[in-house]
C-alpha cells in the first residue's frame, strides 16, 4: 500500500466526489468529505516523511515508465503543498458542517460537499503530478469545481462573482495550455523532469521564452498577482464561508507551487532571472500588489472584501521573496507561503462565524461584535496580527526571513519596503479593533452569542497554530528550507 501513497493522495478524494451524489444525504456527504480528508492528510504526513531527507517519489501510472507513461513525482517541495491543502482541507471539512446548513438550502449539501471533494483532489492533483498537461487538467477540475462552490453563495452577487472568475480563470487556463503547447514543440515531452533536461539545448529558441511568458501570465492570474487579481475580492466575499476559507488558504497557494515548479525545475533560475527580467517584473509587481491592495482594504466596508484584498497584498510579499531568485528568498516566499495560509484560512473561519451569528459582515453591522463575541472577535484580532507581523505570531517569522532574504541580496530598499507596507496592514486591522471594541452593538447584536462550538474549535486550531508556528518555527522553516533545496536542485 505505501508504495501507492502517491497515487491514492489523488484518488480518494477523487472517489469521494461522485459516491456524495449516489448518497444524496447530507450527513453521508459530510462524513466522506471528512474521511477523505483525513486520509488526504494521513498520506500527505507520510510522503512529507519520506522526502524530507531529499528523497524523491516517483510513481509511474499505469506501469508506463517515464517519461513516455504519466508520472507522479513528490520532493520536498510538493509534500510540503500536499501537507498544507490536506490539512486546510481537513479542518474546513470539520468546520463546514453547521455553516453550510446556514447558508446553503438542504437539498444543496450532498452537492456542495461533492464539489468540496473534486476541488479537493484537484488541487493535490496539480501538486502530485509531475506531467505538464496533467497540471492543466487538475487545474480544470478544481477550477470548475471552484465555479459551482463561488455560485452557492446566497447573496445573488455570487453568481457574478463566479462567472467573472470562470473567464479570468479560463483566460488563465488558456495562457497555461499554450506555454505547455510551445514547451512540447521544443522538446517533444510532457513530462516535467524529462523537460528539465532537454530544455539547455533549446533555450535559445524564442518559442521558450514566449512559453515562459505564457506560463507566467497564466499563472499569475490563478494566483492573483496584482493586477491581474480583480476574481479574488468577490469570489471570496460572496462565496459561502467555508469556501472563502478554504479558497484563501489553499487555491492561490497551489498555483504560486506551480509557477516555483516552472521557473526553478522546469526553466532554471538562471534562465528565468538572469537571461530575461522576469525579476524587474515580478518585484514591481509584488511591491505594487504590497501598497495598492493594503491601501484598497483600508477603504472597505466589508471584512470579507478588507481581507480579500489582504490577501492580495500578501501574495506580493511571496512573490516579492520568488523574485530575488537566491536560495534565502525562495526559503522566505515558502515560508510566508505557508504561514500565510494557516493565518487566512484562520480569518475567514472567525468570519464566518460572525456572518452565522449577525447575517452580514459589513462594518456598519459587527459594530460591538468584540461585547458578544469576545472569543471569535479575538481571534480575528491575532490573525490580524500575524498578518501585520507582530512577534510571536507566524506572520513575522516569514517576513523577517523576507527582510533578511532582501537585505542578503543588497537590496535594503526592499526589506524597507515590506517593513512600510506591513504598517498599512496596521491600519485595517485597527479599524476592525475600533468596530468591534469601541463601538456600541446595536439592539439585535446586543443579544447574539458566539458561534457554535465546532466552528470555534476548528478556527481556534488555526489561530493556535498562528501562535504556535510563530514560536516553533523548526518545522515551517525547516520545511521551507528543504523545500526550497529540492526546487533549486531540480528535477534534471
Amino acid at each position: 500500500m505505501t508504495a501507492h501513497l502517491a497515487i491514492l493522495q489523488v484518488v480518494l478524494p477523487l472517489i469521494a466526489a461522485p459516491l456524495m451524489i449516489l448518497m444524496r444525504r447530507a450527513t453521508l456527504a459530510w462524513l466522506t468529505a471528512v474521511a477523505a480528508s483525513a486520509a488526504a492528510l494521513a498520506i500527505a504526513v507520510a510522503l512529507y516523511a519520506r522526502t524530507r531527507d531529499g528523497q524523491v517519489i516517483s510513481y509511474a501510472i499505469g506501469s508506463w515508465p517515464p517519461p513516455w507513461g504519466i508520472e507522479y513525482r513528490i520532493d520536498a517541495a510538493n509534500a510540503l503543498v500536499l501537507l498544507l491543502v490536506s490539512l486546510v482541507a481537513l479542518v474546513v471539512a470539520l468546520y463546514s458542517r453547521r455553516s453550510v446548513a446556514a447558508e446553503l438550502p438542504e437539498e444543496q449539501h450532498y452537492l456542495f460537499y461533492a464539489m468540496y471533494a473534486l476541488c479537493l483532489a484537484g488541487l493535490l492533483g496539480i501538486a502530485a503530478t509531475g506531467d505538464a498537461f496533467n497540471i492543466f487538467v487538475f487545474l480544470e477540475i478544481s477550477s470548475l469545481a471552484t465555479y459551482v462552490l463561488i455560485a452557492l453563495g446566497r447573496d445573488r452577487r455570487a453568481l457574478m462573482a463566479s462567472y467573472q472568475y470562470l473567464i479570468m480563470g479560463t483566460i488563465g487556463a488558456t495562457f497555461f495550455v499554450i506555454g505547455v503547447g510551445l514547451l512540447y514543440l521544443a522538446t517533444g515531452t510532457l513530462n516535467l523532469a524529462d523537460m528539465a533536461s532537454r530544455l539547455p539545448d533549446v533555450q535559445e529558441q524564442r518559442s521558450v521564452r514566449a512559453a515562459l511568458a505564457f506560463i507566467t501570465v497564466g499563472v499569475s492570474l490563478k494566483l492573483a498577482l496584482f493586477p491581474l487579481h480583480l476574481w479574488l475580492p468577490n469570489a471570496y466575499a460572496y462565496a459561502p464561508s467555508a469556501v472563502s476559507a478554504f479558497l484563501a488558504a489553499t487555491a492561490t497557494k497551489v498555483s504560486l507551487y506551480v509557477l516555483l515548479r516552472f521557473y526553478y525545475s522546469v526553466f532554471g533560475a538562471p534562465f528565468v532571472f538572469d537571461e530575461v527580467p522576469t525579476r524587474e517584473v515580478l518585484i514591481a509587481l509584488s511591491l505594487a500588489a504590497m501598497f495598492a491592495a493594503s491601501v484598497v482594504a483600508i477603504f472597505q466596508q466589508n471584512l470579507k472584501r478588507m481581507f480579500a484584498y489582504s490577501s492580495v497584498a500578501q501574495m506580493g510579499y511571496i512573490t516579492l521573496g520568488v523574485a530575488l531568485g537566491s536560495a534565502d528568498g525562495l526559503t522566505a516566499a515558502i515560508l510566508h507561503l505557508f504561514n500565510h495560509a494557516i493565518t487566512k484560512g484562520a480569518l475567514f473561519l472567525l468570519i464566518g462565524g460572525i456572518a452565522l451569528r449577525v447575517g452580514s459582515v459589513h462594518f456598519g453591522r459587527i459594530a460591538g461584535i468584540g461585547r458578544v463575541m469576545p472569543l471569535t472577535t479575538f481571534g480575528v484580532v491575532i490573525g490580524g496580527l500575524s498578518l501585520i507581523g507582530v512577534p510571536l505570531t507566524a506572520g513575522f517569522v516569514s517576513k523577517w526571513y523576507l527582510i533578511l532574504a532582501a537585505l542578503e541580496h543588497g537590496a535594503w530598499w526592499l526589506a524597507l519596503a515590506v517593513v512600510l507596507s506591513s504598517l498599512l496592514a496596521v491600519v485595517y486591522v485597527w479599524r476592525f479593533v475600533e468596530t468591534a471594541y469601541f463601538e456600541k452593538p446595536d439592539a439585535e447584536v446586543a443579544r447574539l452569542k458566539e458561534a457554535p462550538a465546532p466552528m470555534l474549535v476548528m478556527s481556534g486550531l488555526m489561530i493556535a497554530g498562528c501562535i504556535y508556528l510563530g514560536l516553533e518555527t523548526s518545522l515551517t522553516v525547516g520545511g521551507a528550507s528543504e523545500a526550497a533545496a529540492a526546487l533549486l536542485r531540480g528535477w534534471r
